[in-house]
């Protein structure tokens, strides 16, 4: 036998047997809180998407109704102000981690919901404005973002479940401890009012 052959032999095996180690961890869900780690960020990332979606139709939305009721003014600077307040904030995946800045964050969306809110009310009162195809069209694009927004906080929260029930339970709860204690258990939106998991109404 050639002389290197056991130590080539010996390295087959150790590979062989490193293989199968990383086969049997996989199957034991070692890899699992990493992958619902990124299903939060990602799940967030989406929540953000839409809301910043909602935040540029507000602009458009001002200036329509501004033209047709330019007398609502306290209405329009309380929406105005409000997207500032939500739009000011610095927000990325790291605010998962930091429960006091989302509730902050949820905090400046829920002004911005009321103060959209009360300008749903106003238009009602200019059918001039409520018949403008600007507007119309204005109507359906918030509408459809709404829905989205409702949609992606409903994935936001399954994803946090499902994250936090894994560093939790077993065998998810022995991999935290060993291997990814730096990871948290997190918090998600929390309903302030009724039906608060539901889109709102956006009726003009």
């Amino acid at each position: 036998m050639h002389p290197a052959m056991p130590s080539l032999v010996r390295r087959s095996h150790a590979l062989l047997a490193l293989l199968f180690i990383s086969l049997l961890l996989s199957g034991c869900g070692i890899n699992n809180i990493p992958r619902l780690d990124e299903e939060t960020k990602t799940a967030w990332a989406q929540v953000e998407n839409q809301y910043q979606r909602r935040a540029d139709l507000i602009p458009n939305l001002v200036s329509t109704v501004k033209g047709f009721a330019a007398q609502e003014k306290e209405t329009l600077t309380a929406v105005v102000e409000a997207r500032a307040k939500a739009t000011s904030m610095q927000i990325d995946s790291s605010i998962l981690d930091n429960p006091e800045k989302l509730q902050q964050f949820e905090a400046a969306q829920s002004k911005l919901s009321g103060a959209l809110s009360r300008l749903m009310v106003v238009s009602e009162r200019y059918p001039d404005l409520k018949s403008n195809q600007n507007f119309l069209a204005l109507q359906s694009q918030l509408e459809g973002t709404e829905n989205r927004i409702s949609v992606a906080r409903r994935d936001f929260i399954l994803a946090v479940g499902r994250y936090n029930t894994e560093i939790r339970t077993f065998p998810g709860k022995i991999w935290h401890s060993m291997m990814y204690s730096e990871l948290k258990q997190r918090e998600t939106f929390k309903a302030t009012a009724d039906k608060a998991d539901e889109a709102p109404q956006v009726n003009f």
